[in-house]
């Protein structure tokens, strides 16, 4: 679920959708609340948390249209590696985990460092992984012909990174920090800050896509994005930890975000998504 394009904000909700006030979004999203309050209650010994976002989820408009219905078309995984790109070693420079020197100039922003480990259910690193990332600019807006709302361009930032994460599993990248932009699931719908995270395992068709949110974001409580996953525990698992000691002196402020691949701690991840 989640935005499943590389633009992600300029959204595919109806005009009819768009019409719908802020205030009448967040009640609805109350509403849900409750109903997974209630079927928590009811079924705490068979479900205990709901750790994944509602696939149908109604204050997110275009989920009703997209969501799956009907059992998925089971294909040939090797067939589709045969279409698909080669990851390796050689392809991946240090140099594409920094954002902000794939130009002549240097990005505007707030330059942040994002780093952590991937790791499985039992902690153990995760090494020689590809992760990508996504992003908006400082402004909120994406280098993508799709986005066309009125936010400036930078030209020195194209918001596209990735890595290979060590022995212990780690990865870093040096960025610019996104800004909140509008969509169209409702009148005035902003999207909270995020960068977005696809990790890629041995194999093209093992991939998994999530998003990274900042602390203390106000628009947490209004977004149906970020909501649609209604166990507080699990959204709390997307937001990155501000770390000093990743802070560099008059360069950049750090953030750490691990993420947990498997078990009760996992953290959500995009099901059957694409870029």
């Amino acid at each position: 679920m989640v935005e499943r394009s590389a633009t992600a904000g300029v959204g595919t909700a109806s005009s009819d959708a768009a019409a719908a006030t802020q205030a009448e979004i967040s009640a609805e999203m109350a509403t849900q609340a409750e109903i997974s309050a209630e079927m928590a209650a009811i079924e705490r010994d068979s479900r205990p948390d709901e750790p994944q976002p509602r696939l149908a989820y109604p204050p997110y408009r275009s989920s009703i249209l997209r969501h799956p219905t009907m059992a998925p078309h089971r294909v040939d995984p090797e067939a589709v590696e045969l279409l698909a790109p080669v990851f390796g070693d050689r392809d991946v420079d240090p140099l594409d985990a920094d954002l902000t020197v794939q130009h002549d100039g240097q990005p505007i922003g707030e330059r942040i460092v994002v780093t952590g480990r991937v790791l499985d259910g039992d902690g153990r690193p995760v090494a020689g992984q590809l992760v990508e990332i996504w992003q908006a600019n400082a402004a909120g807006r994406y280098r993508h012909q799709r986005d066309q709302h009125a936010a400036p361009l930078d030209p020195n930032f194209t918001g596209t990174g990735r890595c290979l994460t060590g022995p212990d599993g780690g990865y870093r990248f040096t960025t610019i920090k996104p800004g909140p932009y509008p969509w169209l699931n409702h009148h005035n719908a902003w999207r909270p800050a995020h960068l977005h995270f696809s990790l890629f395992g041995t194999a093209f068709t093992q991939r998994l896509i999530t998003q990274l949110y900042f602390p203390g974001d106000p628009l947490f409580a209004l977004d149906p994005i970020y909501r649609s996953i209604t166990d507080q525990r699990a959204r709390d698992r997307l937001v990155a930890a501000y770390d000093h000691d990743v802070t560099r002196h008059q360069w950049c402020t750090g953030y750490r975000w691990d993420i947990v691949l498997t078990g009760t701690g996992r953290t959500w991840t995009e099901q059957g998504a694409h870029p």
